[in-house]
């Protein structure tokens, strides 16, 4: 999500707080929830909720809210013990420090946690069974399409695809095969 203030001014969508708790979306001119404006969070875009009477920025408040219910309505994600050092740290030497290293930990995590994402999308598409898989949608599409014939060309005989497939599914085999020792392999070693 943009950080407040280091976004243009274009971008942020301005939501306005009434007396009556309810919030307005200025762009959209509907009526919101705290349900959307964490949809928003979630999708990365940059809102900023002021008080429709004072034209106070209220964002804080409202971000603050949104954890709450969040944490009162499904499984909670802080934990007590670091509630409670948070709460501690208010009035403490060290609170202004705080929100700064807040920051730069949660930014730390979301560049670690897209780095491992990506680790993992890397290991999955090169590992055997990624290839296996590519491998079973080849010859399936191949069956399939020895099932239904395309209208420019006529239906081969079954004979050549069943032959096919023979070998096909042989190299499979030892495929699974080589698979199966390199696992026996790795577990006698541990």
């Amino acid at each position: 999500m943009a950080k407040s203030g280091t976004s243009d001014s274009d971008d942020v969508i301005i939501i306005k707080k009434y007396a009556n708790r309810r919030l307005y979306n200025t762009r959209s001119s509907s009526y919101i929830t705290l349900d959307y404006l964490a949809k928003l969070t979630r999708e990365g875009k940059d809102f900023q909720v002021v008080d429709a009477k004072t034209g106070d920025d209220i964002t804080h408040n409202i971000l603050t809210q949104i954890i709450m219910e969040e944490e009162s309505s499904g499984q909670q994600m802080l934990p007590v013990g670091f509630l409670r050092e948070l709460i501690s740290m208010y009035g403490n030497s060290m609170q202004s420090m705080i929100p700064q290293y807040l920051e730069a930990s949660m930014e730390a995590f979301r560049k670690n946690q897209e780095k491992f994402q990506s680790a993992m999308e890397g290991s999955i598409k090169n590992s055997p069974f990624a290839q296996l898989a590519r491998q079973n949608l080849a010859m399936f599409e191949a069956a399939s399409s020895a099932f239904s014939p395309r209208k420019d060309k006529p239906a081969s005989p079954a004979q050549p695809v069943a032959a096919s497939s023979d070998d096909e599914i042989a190299a499979l085999k030892a495929q699974l095969s080589a698979m199966q020792r390199k696992i026996d392999d790795l577990v006698d070693k541990k």
